[in-house]
């Protein structure tokens, strides 16, 4: 059995596509995180949350990560999944849509699903944390911490993680009430 090279989530390109759709529009950094905020206008008017910072879109420039949650927002208004950003795949090469989620909801990770998920497959596979761990090109502790896990995790670890288990990452997110 040939075993699937685990691609990294380019945060860069992210960041990139984020850049051309804004300059595209005309936008500041500000009115993209408005945006973005409003896609879920309902929700965040019920729970007062607090909207996504521009400072949390433009420090992807300098420094290309960011997390799985904030990652949703961000893909969500692009129209675009997260196997998309694959480093080597191109938006021609979308993958398994994500849900569909009104103002009244946003999307979310389910962690502890992906956690379950991985467990599950580490056992069936006779692998240790660091086992997994080395695989994954991760810590053991980034791993059994998303047991507890309340809010997130990096993205590119996350989908490290579901092209470990040879699942899109439509299956571990879900249009949530928070």
């Amino acid at each position: 059995m040939t075993e699937r090279r685990i691609r990294r989530f380019d945060a860069a390109a992210l960041y990139a596509a984020l850049d051309a759709r804004r300059a595209l529009l005309g936008l500041s950094w500000n009115q993209v995180a408005q945006q973005l905020w409003e896609l879920s206008s309902e929700l965040n008017s019920r729970r007062r949350d607090h909207p996504i910072s521009p400072s949390t879109l433009t420090a992807m420039g300098t420094k290309p990560r960011t997390s799985c949650q904030h990652a949703l927002f961000m893909l969500r208004w692009l129209d675009r999944t997260p196997e998309s950003f694959l480093e080597g795949a191109t938006e021609a090469d979308p993958g398994p849509a994500l849900p569909a989620a009104g103002r009244d909801r946003r999307l979310r990770w389910s962690l502890k699903l992906l956690y379950a998920t991985m467990n599950e497959k580490r056992l069936a596979d006779g692998l240790t944390w660091s086992d997994l761990a080395t695989i994954l090109g991760c810590s053991p502790n980034q791993l059994t911490g998303l047991r507890t896990a309340k809010f997130a995790t990096g993205m590119d670890l996350a989908m490290r993680i579901v092209q470990w288990l040879d699942r899109p990452a439509a299956d571990f997110v879900y249009p949530a009430r928070w």
